[in-house]
This record gives structure tokens, C-alpha cells and sequence, in this order.
């Protein structure tokens, strides 16, 4: 997963391996005035007895031979160190290279943090408070998800309940339409629930951004679960497509007579859903 923070100006990516964030420094350097390089902060002895304990701490392949050895030449005018060597040496965790789209240099965010300093300590308390932002929106964004989860489980055992909305209870199909067709088991359901087919509400809503079920309600998409693992079941029994169809209909007016109006729905509705 790739996620981007801007911090004075700068547009710093941040990844996620293995459960774990890491920082581009790569992007970060660009907001050091001068030429600089990883290389010179690797230079520093005080950076090379912060990366070792680290990764003594959270590491327990760390080549403690090889960093003594890197430990008693840091400093030394003639020391240079590389993050590539710095990982084969010393099997460091902390810090990887990578190529590709988002390449670069990235770093542990513990470590990060710390490189930031070495940039200026105000642009390490404004990477703090971005990145903290960037983990309070994850976590706002993954309660969101839980809740609809949660929610969608406890309204299921709702749907006799009656409170209805005219205006998002489907139309009831006629022989003529139940006797097509369908190109997909997409657009089944699509006309089951809101009775046209994709292509048709694109051509009905030219300029709505994105397609009918981003469009839809809450109340729609909860019915339109249930609607999937119906017509699974239906298929399994060998109905055809017609007969589906028909039974699919009916069940989405009835269930979505009995959910408009639940307080859980209304509760979610709110912030944009996204899929």
C-alpha cells in the first residue's frame, strides 16, 4: 500500500511491508537546502550507533560483526557507506532500497523520524504530525468499514420490519422484461434492484461520475448483497435466467420495503462510501 503526506511543501510517499510503515528519505531529502545524500548521514557516527541499536532491538538477524566494524571507521574522512552495503553487511532491516515506481530509499518510520532531524527539527516535528494524521484517517476509515459491517449483519435481521420510502422501492418487472436475456449476472441483478441495466442508467445519467451502484443507497447496496447470494443459490438449483429474475425482483421490493427507515442504515449514511 502506498500512501502520500505532504510536509512543508514536500510530498513524502510512505509504504507499508509487512505490517510496517517505511518513509521515502529519498523524498524527504528534497527538502534539505544544499547537495546532500543518504550517504552523508550514513557517514555520521551518531547515525551508525542509532541505526545498530535499533536494529539490535528489532532485529534478531543483525550482523553485529560486521557493524562493529562499520562502527570503528564512521567518522573517518575516508569512511563511505552506501544503504545497499549497509543492508548486505549488516542484514539491517531498517533501511531498504528500492526500485521501481515508488523507488528509492526508505526507512523504518522510527528511523525516518530521525533522518528528519538531521534535516531540520522543524521538519521533523511536521513529518510527526502529518504521518500521525495520515494513522488517524487509517484508523477513522477502517472504524467506518467495521461499522457498515457490523451494521449490514444486524439489519439482515431486520428485513420484516416496515418503513417505507416509495421512491427507492424497485419496479416491479413486467413478462416482457423478465423474458430478456442478460448479457451478465451483473446487469440481472442491476435490473432486479433498480430495474435497467447499467448501459441504460449511463445513457440516462451522462453526466453522473462513475456507474449506478456508486450511485446507490445504503439501503440498495445492502439489499443488493443479499440479492448476489440469492441468485448463487438460485443458480445452483437450476433456474434459468427469466425465472431468476422474476424471484429476484420480488425479493428486492420486499426487503427494501422492510429496510428504508432502519436507524442503523441512516447512521451510516453520512460520509461517502467508498468500494
Amino acid at each position: 500500500m502506498v500512501k502520500k503526506i505532504e510536509v512543508k511543501g514536500s510530498e513524502i510517499t510512505v509504504i507499508s511491508k509487512h505490517g510496517q510503515d517505511y518513509i521515502s528519505l529519498t523524498d524527504m531529502l528534497k527538502a534539505k537546502d544544499g547537495d546532500f545524500f543518504i550517504s552523508d548521514w550514513l557517514r555520521n557516527r551518531n547515525t551508525v550507533e542509532f541505526l545498530g541499536i535499533w536494529e539490535t532491538v528489532y532485529n534478531p538477524d543483525f550482523n553485529y560483526g560486521e557493524f562493529a566494524i562499520i562502527k570503528s571507521q564512521a567518522g573517518l574522512n575516508s569512511y563511505k557507506l552506501s544503504v545497499k552495503e549497509w543492508v548486505e553487511k549488516t542484514r539491517a532491516i531498517g533501511l531498504q532500497a528500492t526500485a521501481g515506481r515508488y523507488g528509492g530509499t526508505y526507512a523504518h518510520k522510527d528511523i525516518a523520524f530521525e533522518f528528519g532531524m538531521w534535516i531540520s527539527a522543524e521538519f521533523k516535528i511536521y513529518l510527526i504530525r502529518e504521518f500521525q494524521r495520515l494513522k488517524d484517517e487509517e484508523s477513522r476509515v477502517t472504524s467506518l468499514e467495521w461499522s457498515f459491517q457490523r451494521t449490514l449483519a444486524k439489519v439482515n435481521y431486520k428485513i420484516h420490519t416496515n418503513a417505507i420510502k416509495e421512491r427507492l422501492i424497485p419496479p416491479r418487472l413486467t413478462q416482457a422484461q423478465t423474458g430478456i436475456i442478460y448479457a451478465s449476472e451483473a446487469d440481472l441483478l442491476n435490473v432486479a434492484l433498480f430495474g435497467v441495466t447499467a448501459a441504460q442508467w449511463r445513457q440516462a445519467n451522462p453526466d453522473q461520475s462513475g456507474n449506478m451502484r456508486d450511485a446507490a443507497t445504503l439501503e440498495q447496496l445492502v439489499v443488493l448483497s443479499n440479492l448476489e447470494s440469492i441468485n448463487a443459490v438460485l443458480i445452483h438449483q437450476g433456474l434459468v435466467a427469466p425465472e431468476r429474475l422474476a424471484q429476484l425482483n420480488a425479493i428486492a421490493i420486499t426487503q427494501m420495503r422492510s429496510l428504508v427507515g432502519i436507524s442503523e442504515i441512516k447512521q451510516l449514511s453520512g460520509p461517502k462510501r467508498s468500494r
